[in-house]
């Protein structure tokens, strides 16, 4: 969601946000070959199965 709108969620002066709508060109979603493996293979990577795989980015908020 961020990489879409930005990092708007960080603007003191912002109190609410709602995504309506997202439409992408065909064509751009053409241009998508898919991930080169499944989720079966990272949770084999991982040894983590029958709960969710959550991930994030881990950045400092200055000022």
């Amino acid at each position: 969601f961020t990489s879409i709108v930005g990092n708007v969620f960080g603007f003191k002066a912002l109190r609410a946000l709602r995504l309506e709508d997202l439409r992408i060109p065909t064509a751009y979603v053409k241009t998508f070959q898919g991930p080169p493996h499944g989720i079966q293979v990272e949770r084999d990577k991982l040894n983590k199965y029958g709960r969710p795989l959550l991930g994030c980015t881990i950045k400092p908020k200055l000022g």
